[in-house]
């Protein structure tokens, strides 16, 4: 057994807020997949790139995708049953998620990185391959 350091995903949006700016990838089949079943997804993947305005060909500053919730304190994603691997394998290290002020981290997390990692691993089974498919 095992004690819990992190916090559950609140939804605080600050992994999204980093996913612009050719922050992130999706693979041809993700891609693929879009243009076939969501091409509302699929107008914002040009040249293999995503999250891209298709007016100017630029990235966004940050996910399109990332929603206010109503009451204006939390994020939503509208894409969130068919987002790209990179978003569904989030958060994969501690550095990762120190770098993006993530709110599941406790203070105690930052004392012992490898311990946090354990646990983030632990948490994070179920989300993400095995690490010699990724």
């Amino acid at each position: 057994m095992y004690s819990r350091l992190m916090k559950k995903c609140n939804s605080c949006g600050k992994c999204c807020e980093t996913a612009g700016n050719g922050g992130l990838s999706a693979s041809a089949e993700e891609i693929d997949w879009w243009e076939t079943h969501r091409p509302d997804i699929a107008r914002y993947a040009i040249g293999g790139k995503i999250w891209v305005d298709p007016a100017t060909g630029e990235y966004f500053a940050r996910c399109p995708w990332l929603q206010k919730s109503p009451d204006g304190k939390r994020f939503t994603c509208d894409i969130y049953d068919d987002r790209p691997e990179d978003c569904r394998y989030y958060p994969v290290d501690i550095a990762q998620m120190i770098e993006d002020q993530c709110e599941m981290l406790e203070p105690r997390d930052l004392l012992n990185h490898r311990k946090a990692q354990r646990e983030l691993d632990l948490l994070m089974a179920d989300s993400r391959p095995p690490v010699s498919e990724r």
